[in-house]
């Protein structure tokens, strides 16, 4: 199992932000994690289309993929099926000391794409308190338990999940583990997309504004 020493800490110049420090103060911040061979480019493109009233941070993962894959990734994968939880442990917990740095007192939600999303999820499991919900696309729960399993369910913290009856990406036995673990633990909401691949589409953004605009709403 991996250890946090195992994952370089975030650099805080490869953040990209949707305001200035001086804008942030007072607004929920969204934290936008991106998949494996991206980077803080590729997720921060949706944040003109998401409600205005959020702060947008998107940081770059911190680890490089072994050539001549482009991008950079949370944790590396060593295979489509050599996902260790150790390590998206030590990736989440990365991105919480970041969180402590970056944006001390701010409520945060994290939104997540695949490997990011599987990083955001293991945030709210490792720290329920620190995170006010989690939108989860293409993403999943790795699989062990954590400390704060419990607190979490007790909690129940709001988390979307999207996903496509066409995402090859994603081992099905993830899925199915997934689809198992979330409902006895959080406030699941979302969406399986008909013939959606491991992508985004125009109707998840929608479904993910309307899960967005709820959380101000109760705010």
């Amino acid at each position: 199992m991996a250890a946090d020493s195992d994952t370089a800490p975030l650099d805080p110049s490869a953040v990209l932000w949707s305001a200035e420090p001086g804008d942030r103060a007072g607004r929920p911040l969204l934290v936008l994690l991106h998949g494996y061979g991206a980077d803080e480019r590729d997720l921060f493109a949706l944040a003109r289309l998401l409600p205005e009233e959020f702060a947008v941070a998107a940081p770059r993962a911190p680890l490089a993929p072994p050539w001549p894959s482009p991008g950079h990734s949370w944790y590396p994968i060593g295979g489509l099926d050599g996902r260790d939880p150790g390590r998206v442990t030590a990736a989440a917990r990365g991105v919480l000391r970041w969180l402590d740095a970056a944006a001390s007192g701010s409520r945060v939600g994290l939104l997540g794409f695949s490997q990011g999303a599987a990083v955001a999820l293991q945030a709210l499991r490792l720290d329920p308190g620190r995170i006010d919900f989690v939108v989860n696309l293409s993403g999943y729960v790795a699989p062990g338990d954590l400390p704060g399993d419990d607190a979490l369910a007790e909690r129940r913290p709001p988390v979307f999940w999207g996903r496509g009856t066409a995402d090859d990406v994603i081992p099905l036995a993830l899925v199915d583990h997934t689809a198992e673990w979330l409902p006895s633990r959080v406030d699941l909401s979302g969406r399986v997309y008909s013939g959606l691949t491991h992508s985004v589409s125009d109707q998840e953004i929608d479904d993910v504004n309307v899960f967005l605009r709820k959380r101000l709403d109760e705010a």
